[in-house]
């Protein structure tokens, strides 16, 4: 692993923490890493100044030994040598041991209980020209300082003790312990201390983090307080001026989008009205006279059957006759009676079977209503799929088609199908998006959706869905 992948990982270990925990992690690591460092400094100080001290003392007691040896050496008085290492060990605690050889080497005096160790002997020498001799001894337990120092230079004897550094490693553990103990303190402050500065630190960047939440699901009502006047403060405030203005900005937005349903529904409504108001005057008054003139036609070529004027009176009674199919055709396209008396299944199954005898392709039709629908729901989805069939007919190429329409609950669904040559529904379709257009806005304009689902050579499937409880007054709101 090369020493750029390590990093990326731990920057992406790092960066999965949060602030909270990063800071307390610095907090701590910068306490535990200073007393280790000072720890380690101290017991390196400490134990430096110790055992110099120790070898002073170690040489200053071996001289003091030899200086008042001298007499009860020259004496042969071996009570009163033995006394006297007896008394350099009591007055000196870190002394081990103490013993006394003579010019030849052979130990005369010592303060061994047991014996003397006779392998101790040649661990330190010390020259008649030498001012003192030490040697550092490690036994299993203790490290020993064993200072050697000639008696009149080496002509009576040799002196020699052995200081223990039981007493620095006490002191060094002693200041270990206080040391650990400190840090372990100043760790629980810092923690502590870290703890309420993470709390001041991040509170107003979690306040933010809520507001900016609640902003992306389009609340924007939330405002966060100004902690203090630092960097994060003038955070607060720019977020608070910008939650304002998007504010602002999404009320003109609603207002406007209520002002364009209230447009685009009274637009389609007053188009209802003048189809229906059409559709009933092609039926009630063009029709009629139509109807009056051929049955006129017919009886004047009746009564002229010998007229040369007959041919002439049957050829405007076929005109008026195909004149007459067109206005009702006309009419139904207009408004069908069927919608506004029957309802929607009825309205659909005349549409659907007129639709098949013009363009010659089969449909498959299911309806499952149950009870009436809304007024305006059953004329959007009449339209819709009205459009989607014209849509089919003019542009899909499709061998067939199918149409669903069925109620869930509190919802009408619908679906229409064909096996066309299909679209890109991401590419600009000119008229048939314009269609699409209009079909989307009917589905909206009743809080329903509507999805199209396309591709070439795949057909094409459009999707419906309308809630029966109008929320016009919401919308109005």
């Amino acid at each position: 692993m090369n020493l750029r992948v390590f990093s990326q990982r731990l920057w992406d270990v790092a960066g999965g923490v949060s602030v909270r925990m990063k800071i307390l992690g610095m907090v701590l690591g910068l306490v535990i890493l200073l007393g280790l460092g000072v720890t380690v400094q101290a017991r390196y100080a400490l134990t430096a100044t110790m055992n110099a001290q120790l070898e002073e003392q170690s040489v200053s007691a071996a001289r003091d030994l030899a200086a008042r040896s001298t007499d009860p050496i020259l004496l042969n008085d071996l009570l009163a040598l033995h006394d006297l290492l007896e008394e350099t060990i009591a007055n000196n605690p870190n002394i081990r041991y103490a013993f006394i050889l003579d010019n030849h080497g052979q130990v005369i005096a010592h303060t061994f209980e047991g014996g003397f160790p006779l392998d101790l002997i040649p661990l330190n020498t010390a020259q008649s020209s030498d001012h003192h001799q030490t040697a550092l001894i490690q036994t299993e337990e203790e490290l020993v300082w064993d200072t050697a120092v000639p008696i009149l230079d080496g002509k009576v004897g040799t002196a020699r003790i052995g200081l223990s550094d039981a007493s620095v490693r006490a002191a060094v553990s002693t200041l270990t312990a206080q040391l650990i103990l400190t840090i372990m303190l100043v760790s629980v402050t810092g923690v502590l201390v870290a703890v309420f500065l993470t709390w001041i630190l991040t509170r107003p960047i979690i306040s933010l983090a809520h507001a900016t939440q609640a902003v992306a699901k389009g609340d924007f009502s939330p405002r966060v307080p100004r902690w203090a006047n630092d960097e994060i403060g003038d955070l607060a405030e720019a977020f608070n001026s910008m939650t304002e203005e998007l504010a602002r900005t999404d009320e003109l937005r609603k207002e406007r989008e209520v002002l364009r349903r209230q447009l685009l529904e009274k637009v389609i409504l007053t188009q209802e009205d003048e189809r229906r108001r059409i559709a009933r005057e092609l039926h009630d008054s063009t029709s009629q006279n139509l109807t009056s003139l051929i049955v006129g036609l017919r009886v004047m070529e009746t009564n002229c059957a010998q007229c040369a004027a007959q041919s002439k009176a049957t050829d405007l009674r076929n005109v008026a006759s195909k004149t007459l199919d067109e206005v009702h055709d006309l009419s139904m396209r207009l408004r069908p009676r069927a919608l506004d008396d029957l309802g929607l299944a009825a309205a659909l199954e005349r549409l659907v079977s007129e639709w098949q005898a013009r363009y010659k392709i089969p449909v498959d039709v299911a309806i499952q209503l149950g009870e009436r629908l809304p007024g305006d729901v059953e004329t959007a989805i009449y339209r819709i799929v009205q459009e989607a069939l014209t849509n089919i007919a003019r542009h899909a190429e499709a061998r067939s088609a199918s149409i669903l329409v069925e109620r869930h609950g509190d919802h009408v669904r619908a679906i229409v199908e064909d096996d066309g040559v299909g679209f890109d529904t991401e590419s600009n379709h000119g008229e048939r998006h314009l269609g699409l257009l209009g079909m989307r806005e009917r589905a909206e304009l009743l809080n329903g959706i509507l999805t199209v689902e396309s591709s070439p050579q795949r057909g094409t499937s459009i999707f419906i869905e309308i809630p029966l409880v109008a929320e016009k007054e919401t919308a109005a709101a």
